[in-house]
């Protein structure tokens, strides 16, 4: 197991550690001197990461995708954690434990694959339960919808983030079709289907990323191509059905600046729509609430799949200092609060002086 991992790193800490190259960007100093700007990860999370000096020794040693070993200096910068990194160096894959460097689903794919079969057995229409388990039964479709992402960033970005994303929404169909008396049997296989291209749109053997098919056509297209060939080897499938199909993918989406071809034009349409967007919003909440690095204050960093900065509010309601709303705490002249103010190097710097006084006498 690695050690340590993204969100165990602290303030002042000198750490040798194994990380997942996310991103690479070569900048300059005013210098004119290169330095490396990096995005480093593990299953964990990401940290920021730059390599000031000697950077033009080593940049063409690595790229993004690759394993690195680093050694260097946990700090703050501008409120979050960044690591400044001394030494630099490439690893092989077959030196590392995959599974520590690629966020997955906490659940087992193969209990939530399970799940969701036997939600869908449920379907009453026997042309949609036929769909449905020629989904499903294919041992392909099988493979990737057990691994696959449900986005590259937006909400549930992680390893059977698909798969557990679908069996949130199949939750919200329950008890969302009976309320609003719309076809549950329809909703269910929207649920399932809408967001199936996902399997072929998006890469991720490594990073997460997209397809030659993914970046040309996109998931709803691949999707539409998946439902006709699915459709076709089912004997005496309802046309009229096999439309409303079709529109559930291309109207998910819900409005054309979101990328939606077509607005829901029918109940189980737009109620697709809102399920998708609750749980996609909810899950994107939770995942910048749980992986947020920001050290002070009761906002997290900007997501920019909810616009918006997310506030702490267990954290807000567990503070029993917090600041009435329009008065900010009143500084303050004490020696802790002086201390707490300096930055980590400076901190550092501070406690090595002292140490070499103590040692002089």
């Amino acid at each position: 197991m690695k050690s340590p991992y993204v969100t165990e790193l602290q303030p002042g800490q000198v750490v040798t550690a194994v990380f997942l190259v996310a991103s690479k960007d070569v900048r300059s100093k005013k210098t004119g001197e290169p330095y490396l700007s990096l995005m480093l990860a593990d299953r964990t999370g990401e940290v920021d990461a730059k390599m000031w000096d000697n950077a033009g020794e080593i940049l063409e040693t690595f790229g993004r995708d690759h394993f690195v070993k680093v050694r260097g200096l946990v700090q703050i910068h501008q409120n979050r954690i960044q690591l400044t990194i001394q030494k630099l160096q490439k690893v092989e894959e077959n030196t590392v434990e995959l599974c520590d460097f690629f966020p997955a689903s906490r659940r087992d794919p193969e209990e939530m694959f399970s799940e969701l079969k036997g939600i869908l057995s449920e379907v009453s229409n026997p042309h949609l339960r036929d769909l449905c388990q020629a989904f499903l039964n294919d041992s392909e479709i099988s493979r990737l919808y057990k691994i696959a992402p449900a986005a590259k960033s937006m909400h549930h970005a992680y390893l059977g983030g698909l798969l557990e994303h679908v069996l949130s929404m199949c939750g919200l169909a329950r008890m969302t079709a009976p309320h609003y008396k719309v076809d549950l049997d329809l909703l269910l296989t929207g649920v399932l289907i809408h967001d199936i291209g996902k399997i072929h749109e998006l890469t991720y053997d490594r990073s997460f990323g997209y397809s030659v098919d993914g970046h040309l056509l996109g998931h709803m297209h691949i999707g539409l191509r998946m439902l006709d060939d699915k459709v076709r080897a089912i004997p005496g499938f309802p046309p009229k059905l096999r439309t409303l199909l079709e529109h559930l993918i291309l109207s998910h989406h819900g409005q054309y600046e979101f990328g939606s071809p077509k607005l829901p034009a029918f109940p189980e349409a737009l109620l697709l729509h809102h399920i998708d967007n609750l749980d996609s919003k909810m899950e994107a909440m939770r995942h910048t609430l749980e992986k947020d690095r920001s050290l002070d204050g009761f906002l997290t960093g900007y997501n920019p799949a909810l616009d918006r900065q997310i506030f702490k509010k267990d954290k807000y309601l567990e503070t029993d200092t917090a600041p009435a709303a329009g008065h900010p705490p009143a500084p303050s002249n004490s020696a802790p609060a002086r201390q707490k103010s300096l930055s980590p190097f400076a901190q550092q710097l501070k406690q090595a002086m002292v140490t070499e006084a103590a040692e002089g006498k």
